[in-house]
């Protein structure tokens, strides 16, 4: 297998882990106006990701480091022809990650309301547009003989990229309510099931229709199997999640977003980034780097890859337990004014 193949997998690995990963991080701040009642609730419901958010933010750093070393052209088309897309990603995460530090620095309802409509808007802006942008991937967009991107942001918004978006927020609005009911005690996991009983419908529907779409357009024999699994993995989750099984739900939306993703990159292989101009687009051998740069690649990613799998699966596992409002501190009481 050649090593372009090879780094085309990787990347391919990487963006699907992110999702995986990110997935039900998105989900949750998606969720948390729905299912935190007041503050405690509210409080609930972040601790469920406190440790580990930041951690699953790290894959979507290194897939794009490594689209940046193993195929510079790709990582250079993507960066400036979706450079308000990615731009209005990068902004909302870097929004969502100061408001779960800054919401507790002080006592204050106004204070807190304001950073929890930030973790909502955070969650939602990348779930969305990085549905938005994946499907542009796989479609194909307007690139010269330069591979510089010619079109507008209207191009963008075509009705399979918005499709797509609203595919990934509904995906993962579903992954966050499962994860939610599989961290969570009392009301607030009863509450995430019945979320999940509806996002699940709504994630058949949606997903199905886009993936069909893709296969009917751009897919190949194989990926049928993918979209069938995918499909078939939701079916699952419902049924676990009905029967209060949240272990085998939390698999199910967790295998539909890996054959999700996993259908997309196998549509698009082997160009990485096609184009609806007859000059042609990129593909992972014109788009690749040098053979000894993908050598390196190659011994520092079987060193580090599965340090960096075990550290993050150790830091899943001392965070196993679920937590309820019983897990919440009470607030401290103000002293009585000295009379």
């Amino acid at each position: 297998m050649e090593l372009t193949t090879v780094w085309f997998i990787i990347i391919a690995f990487l963006w699907t882990s992110y999702f995986f990963l990110e997935g039900f991080d998105f989900g949750v701040g998606m969720l948390l106006p729905a299912l935190g009642r007041d503050d405690v609730e509210r409080r609930v419901v972040i601790n469920t990701i406190g440790p580990v958010w930041d951690g699953n933010e790290v894959w979507f750093i290194v897939a794009g480091a490594a689209m940046f070393a193993a195929f510079p052209e790709w990582y250079a088309t993507l960066f400036s022809g979706f450079y308000l897309p990615l731009l209005l990603i990068l902004l909302a995460l870097i929004i969502r990650g100061v408001a779960f530090e800054y919401r507790g620095k002080k006592d204050d309802a106004r204070w807190r309301s304001r950073w929890d409509k930030a973790i909502f808007w955070g969650s939602l802006v990348p779930a969305f547009l990085w549905g938005v942008a994946f499907a542009n991937i796989v479609r194909g967009v307007p690139l010269d003989a330069d591979h510089e991107y010619v079109g507008t942001l209207a191009d963008l918004l075509n009705p399979y990229a918005l499709l797509g978006g609203l595919t990934t927020t509904i995906l993962f609005v579903l992954h966050g309510a499962v994860f939610l009911a599989l961290k969570t005690s009392g009301s607030i996991r009863y509450r995430a099931r019945r979320i999940a009983e509806l996002a699940v419908v709504a994630a058949i529907v949606t997903g199905g229709a886009f993936l069909l779409i893709t296969q009917v357009q751009h897919g190949k024999p194989v990926t049928w199997l993918t979209a069938a699994g995918a499909a078939a993995a939701l079916v699952l989750a419902a049924l676990a999640n009905r029967a209060g099984r949240e272990g085998w739900a939390f698999i199910g939306t967790g295998a539909a977003i890996v054959l999700a993703v996993a259908t997309l990159f196998t549509a698009l292989f082997p160009d990485v980034m096609p184009s609806t101009l007859e000059s042609g687009g990129l593909t992972t051998e014109n788009a690749a780097s040098t053979g000894y740069t993908l050598k390196i690649m190659t011994w520092v990613a079987v060193v580090f890859t599965p340090i960096v799998m075990i550290y993050q699966g150790w830091t899943y596992w001392v965070f196993r337990k679920r937590i309820g409002t019983s897990h919440i501190p009470a607030a401290p009481k103000k002293p009585e004014a000295v009379r």
